[in-house]
């Protein structure tokens, strides 16, 4: 996924209201308020004078023409944007990257299911089988090399892993597949300690079926590409 335009440099001033980031623009010293597209902790991710990349909208009917994408953090570039998720994993599933998820004859993007969810990416084979794929962001590290998820407590997520289990139970696939937006992580583990109720939804939904996967990606102030398979260890 290449960005657009090239993203803006800057320094982090303060995240606050979940969804809006202060920040100081390198250069012109200019104090911009960008919108944040991440509803998590951004655990470690949003120190006051972190190193931040924006990109700029044209659009005039939006309120805040800066969106933060990147920040730069424990001597690596994070993608903290949970807009760009489901494409990325589009795209390492159309370039083959996880094997088991690989050969299919279709795909489509936000298709209804479930009791009133809708999942990430449907995936259709030659003969009318389908895969439901569940795309979660992830970015937290708190021990080297190790990525973890959730970074916050979330209900959506375990309701989710309920509903693609019960895709299981009526003949289909169903895999969550976790994006992990840092190139510093080589293995995934569940952060039990941040939500115990998603850890026991999602050992549930294992046991009925649901498959897991995750991919590490490439993150530069130019693009983002998932370009590797990170090990589930631990679950």
């Amino acid at each position: 996924m290449l960005f657009p335009a090239p993203l803006i440099p800057g320094r982090l001033l303060r995240r606050y209201k979940r969804f809006l980031a202060d920040v100081v623009l390198d250069g012109t010293g200019e104090e911009v308020t960008a919108h944040c597209a991440n509803p998590g902790a951004m655990l470690g991710l949003k120190d006051e004078g972190a190193r931040v990349f924006l990109s700029q909208s044209d659009n005039p009917k939006r309120k805040l023409k800066y969106s933060w994408e990147i920040v730069e953090a424990d001597g690596a570039f994070v993608g903290i944007n949970t807009a760009h998720p489901n494409r990325l994993v589009e795209e390492a599933l159309h370039a083959g990257l996880i094997p088991e998820l690989a050969g299919f004859a279709g795909l489509r993007r936000e298709v209804k299911y479930g009791r009133n969810s809708r999942i990430d990416i449907l995936l259709e084979d030659e003969t009318g089988g389908v895969t439901y794929v569940e795309v979660k962001n992830v970015h937290l590290m708190r021990t080297p090399g190790l990525a973890e998820f959730p970074d916050s407590v979330t209900a959506r997520g375990a309701k989710h892993l309920d509903e693609m289990a019960d895709m299981v139970d009526q003949g289909a696939r169903a895999a969550m597949v976790y994006l992990v937006q840092r190139p510093d992580c080589e293995r995934l583990s569940l952060a039990r300690d941040i939500d115990p109720a998603y850890g026991a939804a999602f050992d549930a939904a294992r046991r009925r079926g649901v498959e897991a996967y995750a991919i590490g990606c490439r993150v530069t102030p130019q693009e983002i590409v998932a370009d590797r398979l990170v090990s589930v260890a631990a679950l």
